[in-house]
């Protein structure tokens, strides 16, 4: 059995069922897509899936309903058939431990079902944290064409005649509150001010980030990154992301020939720019280590220090995602950056990122988006650091840091674990003052899957005297609405006997941000002993979370596992 047309691996007849028959398993499918009342004239058409991730368990989903919607009848309006399909959904604060455990498994997931069904081309939809790249983690490895599709943004809310929105404002008047210096009736009331529509968090966290990084790379509509959930444009998106399927499936443009070394750089040129999340490093190193690309920490620094932050939101400034959607989005913030940027890249459309960005924007909100030569800050959001204590690297966001703490030489106050930092960060007795310095271990990607707890809490005690800042330092991560001095994804993890395990209680830590180090002021020789007498901690033993910590890479490889790279061993 053929198609009329001679495509005989399209539509429904891709990717047939094995049952040693391929004439019959052609008619077996045929007969149960016939049942859910598809006609024979639309199994003739070619296929599109939706990958949709509407979960009850996932806020920044709840629009999933109307997204898939439109991008379906943008699927059929450009003559194919529109499957959509459900895998796994990520929503960041409903997850223990933390969804980043899971964004592997998503991936992989996501990678699978569109090798395994049907469809000549995939819609992905996805907001919430991980879920933008485990998509375009399992996108890049079935190498099928596909069209990214964010949820958007939700709105702010109001307190009091202030604008709040979710999280950054979560963590500020949490703060206050722990100082202090807000009721718990209060809180109470803002708790209920601070989402309140559907989407994504409101400021330049990681999932406004990763929005901005995949319509950088050219896998997402120009333009389509930071609509709001709730605006009718971000419906318009999606039916066009439904057309935009369908045209690939002719161009056979994939993903490997839009995600590439030169609109890698272009996305981390835009990650320094927006100042976003230092979680993106972590994901867009994933992403790229799926087609072998690979950015050195030399390279990322010297693309930070080339690249000035632009963008004025939160937490970094004063605005939210929906002013940057009204002050010109993504489009303007490349074009302010040109001159830095690969203007040979393509896009899912097949348009040169030159070509994208030859129109000029006919207004652009300055007070949002800045100028090149007016910055808010001529250095880049983020670097790598090195140093006896991460001698496979660290983060650091210097745009959300207090710049008077960026040369510290400190007294190390040390936590053990997240139990430990839980139990003792708010005894009136800790052993603590402003100058140190506090030192989580054992939150690394294995020993603890790598959750957001690198923003530790300013002790009670010290938050109450009024400090507002302090130089924290741990191999966890943070989220994106997060701020603060703070060092992060220290590699190697304690957890696996990285140096960091060997930090104790008064040691002196020096962190410089002008040299891009973080070094403990202990003997070469002092570390290795303190290592060996470090006891070998103990793990998962069955099921996905003992085949997690088998396979996970550390930070610098993107936290990926060693077998999903693009050479199947995470060299």
């Amino acid at each position: 059995m053929s198609d009329d047309d001679g495509r005989q691996d399209q539509g429904i007849r891709g990717g047939l069922t094995n049952y040693g028959d391929k004439d019959f398993a052609l008619y077996l499918r045929s007969s149960f897509a016939r049942s859910m009342g598809l006609s024979k004239e639309m199994l003739r058409k070619p296929i599109v899936g939706i990958a949709e991730t509407g979960s009850g368990f996932n806020n920044c989903h709840r629009t999933m309903p109307e997204l898939v919607e439109a991008v379906s009848r943008g699927i059929l309006a450009a003559g194919a058939l529109p499957r959509p399909f459900p895998t796994v959904s990520l929503g960041e604060v409903f997850l223990n431990p933390t969804s980043m455990v899971y964004r592997n498994l998503m991936s992989m997931d996501t990678e699978e079902m569109l090798r395994a069904q049907p469809m000549d081309a995939v819609v992905l939809i996805g907001g919430c944290d991980k879920t933008v790249p485990a998509q375009l983690m399992g996108a890049a490895s079935a190498n099928i064409p596909a069209v990214q599709l964010v949820t958007g943004p939700m709105m702010t809310g109001r307190h009091r005649g202030e604008r709040l929105g979710a999280c950054t404002d979560c963590r500020r008047f949490w703060g206050k509150f722990r100082a202090g210096e807000v009721e718990r009736d209060e809180i109470d009331v803002i708790e209920g001010r601070l989402a309140t529509t559907a989407g994504t968090c409101a400021v330049m966290g990681t999932a406004s980030t990763m929005a901005c990084i995949a319509e950088t790379l050219g896998m997402a509509l120009p333009g389509s990154a930071a609509i709001p959930a709730v605006h009718s444009d971000r419906l318009v998106a999606a039916e066009y992301s439904g057309r935009t399927a369908v045209e690939l499936i002719t161009s056979q443009r994939r993903p490997s020939d839009i995600i590439t070394q030169h609109s890698v750089e272009n996305a981390f040129r835009v990650l320094m720019a927006i100042s976003g999340s230092t979680n993106a490093i972590v994901h867009l190193t994933a992403v790229a280590g799926r087609l072998g690309i690979r950015i050195p920490d030399a390279r990322l620094n010297q693309i930070s220090d080339e690249t000035p932050v632009l963008v004025d939101l939160k937490p970094v400034g004063d605005g939210y995602m929906e002013d940057f959607f009204a002050a010109g989005g993504v489009g303007a913030v490349m074009r302010e950056i040109r001159h830095l940027l690969h203007l040979d890249t393509i896009d899912v459309n097949g348009l040169t990122l030159g070509d994208r960005l030859e129109p000029e924007m006919d207004w652009v909100d300055r007070r949002v988006i800045r100028a090149f030569d007016d910055p808010v800050s001529r250095e880049g959001g983020l670097i790598a650091l090195n140093g006896n204590l991460a001698p496979d690297g660290a983060i650091f966001k210097r745009a959300a840091a207090t710049p008077a703490l960026f040369e510290t030489e400190g007294r190390a106050v040390v936590f053990e674990g997240l139990e430990d930092l839980a139990k003792r960060v708010d005894d009136p007795d800790l052993d603590i003052v402003a100058g140190d310095i506090m030192v989580l271990k054992n939150a690394g990607p294995i020993a603890a899957g790598m959750p957001e707890a690198g923003y530790l809490p300013i002790p009670k005690k010290l938050a109450r005297q009024g400090v507002k800042d302090m130089v924290r330092i741990s191999d966890a991560r943070m989220s994106g609405t997060a701020f603060g001095t703070i060092v992060l994804h220290i590699s190697p993890e304690a957890g696996v006997g990285g140096p960091l395990a060997a930090v104790r209680n008064g040691d002196i830590i020096r962190l410089s941000v002008a040299e891009k180090r973080i070094d403990l002021q202990v003997s070469a020789e002092e570390i290795t002993r303190r290592l060996a007498e470090v006891p070998k901690r103990g793990g998962h033993s069955r099921g996905y979370r003992a085949l997690y910590e088998r396979s996970v890479l550390q930070a610098p490889k993107g936290c990926d596992f060693d077998f999903l790279t693009e050479s199947g061993t995470g060299k």
